[in-house]
Protein backbone atom coordinates (compact mmCIF):
# COMPACT_ATOMS: atom_id res chain seq x y z
CA UNK A 1 0.00 0.00 0.00
CA UNK A 2 1.29 3.46 -0.95
CA UNK A 3 -0.05 6.93 -0.26
CA UNK A 4 -0.21 9.78 -2.76
CA UNK A 5 1.99 12.62 -1.53
CA UNK A 6 1.15 15.14 -4.27
CA UNK A 7 -0.17 15.50 -7.81
CA UNK A 8 1.30 17.95 -10.32
CA UNK A 9 0.39 18.84 -13.88
CA UNK A 10 3.02 18.24 -16.54
CA UNK A 11 4.44 21.42 -18.04
CA UNK A 12 4.60 20.12 -21.63
CA UNK A 13 1.26 18.30 -21.54
CA UNK A 14 -1.43 19.95 -19.44
CA UNK A 15 -3.72 16.94 -19.80
CA UNK A 16 -1.32 14.61 -17.97
CA UNK A 17 -0.52 14.55 -14.26
CA UNK A 18 2.47 13.29 -12.31
CA UNK A 19 1.66 11.18 -9.27
CA UNK A 20 4.12 11.30 -6.33
CA UNK A 21 3.99 8.87 -3.40
CA UNK A 22 5.26 9.24 0.15
CA UNK A 23 8.73 7.84 0.67
CA UNK A 24 9.67 8.49 4.27
CA UNK A 25 9.58 12.25 4.69
CA UNK A 26 9.93 12.88 0.95
CA UNK A 27 7.65 12.73 -2.11
CA UNK A 28 8.91 10.42 -4.84
CA UNK A 29 7.65 10.34 -8.44
CA UNK A 30 5.76 7.10 -9.12
CA UNK A 31 3.88 7.37 -12.44
CA UNK A 32 1.77 9.69 -14.58
CA UNK A 33 -1.82 9.45 -15.78
CA UNK A 34 -4.09 11.21 -18.22
CA UNK A 35 -6.65 13.68 -16.91
CA UNK A 36 -9.52 11.30 -17.69
CA UNK A 37 -7.94 8.58 -15.53
CA UNK A 38 -7.30 11.08 -12.75
CA UNK A 39 -10.99 12.00 -12.70
CA UNK A 40 -12.28 8.43 -13.18
CA UNK A 41 -10.36 7.13 -10.12
CA UNK A 42 -10.79 10.34 -8.08
CA UNK A 43 -7.05 10.46 -7.47
CA UNK A 44 -6.08 12.98 -4.75
CA UNK A 45 -3.41 13.80 -2.20
CA UNK A 46 -3.47 11.45 0.79
CA UNK A 47 -5.25 8.63 -1.08
CA UNK A 48 -3.92 5.13 -0.43
CA UNK A 49 -3.41 2.78 -3.38
CA UNK A 50 -2.91 -0.96 -3.18
CA UNK A 51 -1.02 -3.08 -5.73
CA UNK A 52 -4.10 -4.21 -7.75
CA UNK A 53 -5.23 -0.59 -8.05
CA UNK A 54 -1.79 0.50 -9.22
CA UNK A 55 -1.81 -2.19 -11.92
CA UNK A 56 -5.32 -1.20 -12.97
CA UNK A 57 -4.29 2.46 -13.22
CA UNK A 58 -1.39 1.47 -15.43
CA UNK A 59 -3.60 -0.62 -17.75
CA UNK A 60 -6.24 2.09 -18.01
CA UNK A 61 -3.65 4.75 -18.73
CA UNK A 62 -2.07 2.57 -21.44
CA UNK A 63 -5.49 2.12 -23.03
CA UNK A 64 -6.06 5.84 -22.97
CA UNK A 65 -2.63 6.51 -24.44
CA UNK A 66 -3.31 4.32 -27.47
CA UNK A 67 -6.87 5.59 -27.74
CA UNK A 68 -5.48 9.12 -28.06
CA UNK A 69 -2.98 7.93 -30.66
CA UNK A 70 -5.85 6.45 -32.67
CA UNK A 71 -7.82 9.70 -32.37
CA UNK A 72 -4.83 11.64 -33.67
CA UNK A 73 -4.45 9.16 -36.54
CA UNK A 74 -8.13 9.62 -37.40
CA UNK A 75 -7.85 13.40 -37.33
CA UNK A 76 -6.19 13.45 -40.77
CA UNK A 77 -8.87 11.37 -42.54
CA UNK A 78 -11.27 8.49 -42.00
CA UNK A 79 -9.68 5.08 -41.52
CA UNK A 80 -10.81 1.50 -41.89
CA UNK A 81 -10.78 -0.87 -38.93
CA UNK A 82 -7.74 -2.66 -40.39
CA UNK A 83 -5.84 0.61 -40.84
CA UNK A 84 -6.40 1.51 -37.18
CA UNK A 85 -5.34 -1.96 -35.98
CA UNK A 86 -2.21 -1.94 -38.17
CA UNK A 87 -1.30 1.54 -36.87
CA UNK A 88 -1.69 0.59 -33.20
CA UNK A 89 0.30 -2.61 -33.68
CA UNK A 90 3.04 -0.53 -35.28
CA UNK A 91 2.98 1.68 -32.21
CA UNK A 92 3.57 -1.48 -30.13
CA UNK A 93 0.26 -1.66 -28.32
CA UNK A 94 -0.13 -4.53 -25.86
CA UNK A 95 -2.08 -7.31 -27.68
CA UNK A 96 -4.44 -7.49 -24.69
CA UNK A 97 -5.19 -3.78 -24.94
CA UNK A 98 -5.81 -3.74 -28.69
CA UNK A 99 -9.38 -5.17 -28.76
CA UNK A 100 -10.39 -2.90 -25.87
CA UNK A 101 -9.20 0.25 -27.65
CA UNK A 102 -10.77 -0.83 -30.96
CA UNK A 103 -14.06 -1.68 -29.26
CA UNK A 104 -14.20 1.77 -27.68
CA UNK A 105 -13.55 3.45 -31.03
CA UNK A 106 -16.29 1.35 -32.65
CA UNK A 107 -18.79 2.08 -29.86
CA UNK A 108 -18.10 5.80 -30.20
CA UNK A 109 -18.68 5.64 -33.96
CA UNK A 110 -15.09 6.56 -34.76
CA UNK A 111 -14.52 3.32 -36.68
CA UNK A 112 -17.18 2.36 -39.20
CA UNK A 113 -16.11 0.47 -42.32
CA UNK A 114 -19.39 1.25 -44.12
CA UNK A 115 -19.00 5.00 -43.68
CA UNK A 116 -15.30 4.73 -44.49
CA UNK A 117 -15.93 2.76 -47.70
CA UNK A 118 -18.60 5.19 -48.92
CA UNK A 119 -16.39 8.22 -48.25
CA UNK A 120 -13.42 6.47 -49.87
CA UNK A 121 -15.35 5.69 -53.06
CA UNK A 122 -16.82 9.18 -53.27
CA UNK A 123 -13.38 10.77 -52.89
CA UNK A 124 -11.82 8.48 -55.50
CA UNK A 125 -14.62 9.23 -57.97
CA UNK A 126 -13.99 12.97 -57.58
CA UNK A 127 -10.20 12.89 -57.60
CA UNK A 128 -9.12 9.98 -59.85
CA UNK A 129 -10.04 8.25 -63.10
CA UNK A 130 -10.06 4.78 -61.52
CA UNK A 131 -12.85 2.33 -62.26
CA UNK A 132 -14.89 0.33 -59.73
CA UNK A 133 -12.85 -2.87 -59.99
CA UNK A 134 -9.68 -1.05 -58.96
CA UNK A 135 -11.52 0.79 -56.17
CA UNK A 136 -12.84 -2.52 -54.85
CA UNK A 137 -9.30 -3.91 -54.81
CA UNK A 138 -8.10 -0.87 -52.85
CA UNK A 139 -10.90 -1.32 -50.31
CA UNK A 140 -9.99 -4.99 -49.97
CA UNK A 141 -6.39 -4.02 -49.21
CA UNK A 142 -7.71 -1.73 -46.47
CA UNK A 143 -9.54 -4.64 -44.89
CA UNK A 144 -13.06 -3.76 -46.05
CA UNK A 145 -15.25 -6.80 -46.73
CA UNK A 146 -16.48 -7.52 -50.27
CA UNK A 147 -20.08 -7.01 -49.16
CA UNK A 148 -19.42 -3.55 -47.73
CA UNK A 149 -17.26 -2.63 -50.73
CA UNK A 150 -20.08 -3.55 -53.12
CA UNK A 151 -22.53 -1.45 -51.11
CA UNK A 152 -20.21 1.56 -51.27
CA UNK A 153 -19.55 1.11 -54.99
CA UNK A 154 -23.29 1.28 -55.72
CA UNK A 155 -22.89 5.09 -55.82
CA UNK A 156 -20.55 4.63 -58.80
CA UNK A 157 -23.39 3.83 -61.23
CA UNK A 158 -22.99 2.45 -64.74
CA UNK A 159 -23.95 5.83 -66.26
CA UNK A 160 -21.39 7.66 -64.13
CA UNK A 161 -18.69 5.15 -65.03
CA UNK A 162 -19.58 5.58 -68.70
CA UNK A 163 -19.41 9.36 -68.39
CA UNK A 164 -15.96 9.23 -66.78
CA UNK A 165 -14.64 6.72 -69.32
CA UNK A 166 -15.84 8.80 -72.28
CA UNK A 167 -14.31 11.99 -70.88
CA UNK A 168 -11.00 10.23 -70.36
CA UNK A 169 -11.10 8.78 -73.90
CA UNK A 170 -11.71 12.20 -75.43
CA UNK A 171 -8.79 13.65 -73.49
CA UNK A 172 -6.54 10.74 -74.38
CA UNK A 173 -7.30 11.00 -78.12
CA UNK A 174 -6.41 14.68 -78.04
CA UNK A 175 -3.14 14.14 -76.18
CA UNK A 176 -2.05 11.20 -78.38
CA UNK A 177 -2.97 12.77 -81.72
CA UNK A 178 0.55 12.13 -83.05
CA UNK A 179 0.01 8.37 -82.76
CA UNK A 180 -1.90 6.16 -85.19
CA UNK A 181 -5.61 5.85 -84.50
CA UNK A 182 -5.27 2.07 -84.25
CA UNK A 183 -2.50 2.45 -81.70
CA UNK A 184 -4.62 4.91 -79.73
CA UNK A 185 -7.54 2.46 -79.71
CA UNK A 186 -5.35 -0.36 -78.42
CA UNK A 187 -3.91 1.82 -75.68
CA UNK A 188 -7.35 3.08 -74.67
CA UNK A 189 -8.74 -0.45 -74.31
CA UNK A 190 -5.71 -1.61 -72.37
CA UNK A 191 -5.65 1.40 -70.06
CA UNK A 192 -9.38 1.28 -69.30
CA UNK A 193 -8.94 -2.34 -68.22
CA UNK A 194 -5.94 -1.39 -66.09
CA UNK A 195 -7.97 1.40 -64.51
CA UNK A 196 -10.52 -1.14 -63.38
CA UNK A 197 -13.52 -0.47 -65.59
CA UNK A 198 -15.74 -3.51 -66.29
CA UNK A 199 -16.01 -4.92 -69.81
CA UNK A 200 -19.60 -3.68 -70.19
CA UNK A 201 -18.52 -0.07 -69.64
CA UNK A 202 -15.47 -0.38 -71.91
CA UNK A 203 -17.56 -1.79 -74.78
CA UNK A 204 -20.16 0.96 -74.49
CA UNK A 205 -17.60 3.75 -74.09
CA UNK A 206 -15.55 2.68 -77.11
CA UNK A 207 -18.22 1.49 -79.54
CA UNK A 208 -18.40 4.86 -81.31
CA UNK A 209 -14.74 5.73 -80.98
CA UNK A 210 -14.04 5.12 -84.70
CA UNK A 211 -16.54 7.86 -85.55
CA UNK A 212 -14.08 10.31 -84.01
CA UNK A 213 -11.31 9.36 -86.39
CA UNK A 214 -10.06 12.35 -88.35
CA UNK A 215 -8.32 11.47 -91.62
CA UNK A 216 -6.32 14.70 -91.60
CA UNK A 217 -5.11 13.99 -88.05
CA UNK A 218 -4.20 10.46 -89.07
CA UNK A 219 -2.18 11.70 -92.05
CA UNK A 220 -0.43 14.30 -89.90
CA UNK A 221 0.45 11.52 -87.46
CA UNK A 222 1.89 9.39 -90.27
CA UNK A 223 4.03 12.30 -91.42
CA UNK A 224 5.14 13.09 -87.84
CA UNK A 225 6.18 9.51 -87.09
CA UNK A 226 7.55 8.91 -90.61
CA UNK A 227 9.84 11.92 -90.56
CA UNK A 228 11.26 10.81 -87.22
CA UNK A 229 11.95 7.38 -88.67
CA UNK A 230 13.47 8.84 -91.83
CA UNK A 231 15.88 10.89 -89.74
CA UNK A 232 16.67 7.80 -87.67
CA UNK A 233 17.34 5.39 -90.53
CA UNK A 234 18.64 7.44 -93.49
CA UNK A 235 22.24 7.35 -92.20
CA UNK A 236 22.13 3.60 -91.65
CA UNK A 237 20.25 2.43 -94.74
CA UNK A 238 19.33 3.47 -98.24
CA UNK A 239 17.32 2.34 -101.21
CA UNK A 240 14.81 -0.45 -100.70
CA UNK A 241 16.26 -1.24 -97.29
CA UNK A 242 15.47 2.26 -96.05
CA UNK A 243 11.91 2.09 -97.35
CA UNK A 244 11.37 -1.34 -95.84
CA UNK A 245 12.64 -0.23 -92.44
CA UNK A 246 10.36 2.80 -92.41
CA UNK A 247 7.42 0.81 -93.76
CA UNK A 248 7.82 -1.91 -91.10
CA UNK A 249 8.21 0.60 -88.29
CA UNK A 250 5.13 2.59 -89.32
CA UNK A 251 3.12 -0.62 -89.66
CA UNK A 252 4.11 -1.64 -86.12
CA UNK A 253 2.86 1.74 -84.96
CA UNK A 254 -0.57 0.89 -86.34
CA UNK A 255 -0.77 2.92 -89.55
CA UNK A 256 -2.62 1.65 -92.65
CA UNK A 257 -0.53 0.44 -95.56
CA UNK A 258 -2.13 2.97 -97.94
CA UNK A 259 -1.07 5.86 -95.69
CA UNK A 260 2.41 4.38 -95.31
CA UNK A 261 2.84 4.03 -99.09
CA UNK A 262 1.69 7.59 -99.58
CA UNK A 263 4.25 8.84 -97.06
CA UNK A 264 7.04 6.88 -98.75
CA UNK A 265 6.05 8.26 -102.16
CA UNK A 266 5.84 11.86 -100.97
CA UNK A 267 8.60 12.09 -98.37
CA UNK A 268 11.27 9.54 -99.21
CA UNK A 269 13.04 11.09 -102.17
CA UNK A 270 15.09 9.32 -104.82
CA UNK A 271 18.19 10.69 -103.12
CA UNK A 272 17.12 9.12 -99.80
CA UNK A 273 16.16 5.85 -101.37
CA UNK A 274 19.28 5.24 -103.47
Amino acid sequence: MVKIAKITVQQKNKSRFNIFIEKGSKAEYAFSVDEDILIQFHLRKGQELDEPTLKLLHRKDEQHKFYNLAIQFLSYRMRSRKEIIDYLVKKEIDPEQLPLVVERLVNEGLIDDREFATAFVRTRINTTTKGPLLLKQELKEKGVSAEIADEALSIFSFDKQLEYARKWIAKKLKVDSKKSFRHQQQQILQTLMQKGFPQSVIVEATKDIHDGKDNDDEWNAVVHQGEKLLWKYNKKASGKELKLKIKAALFRKGFDLDAIERFLDEYVTEQDAF
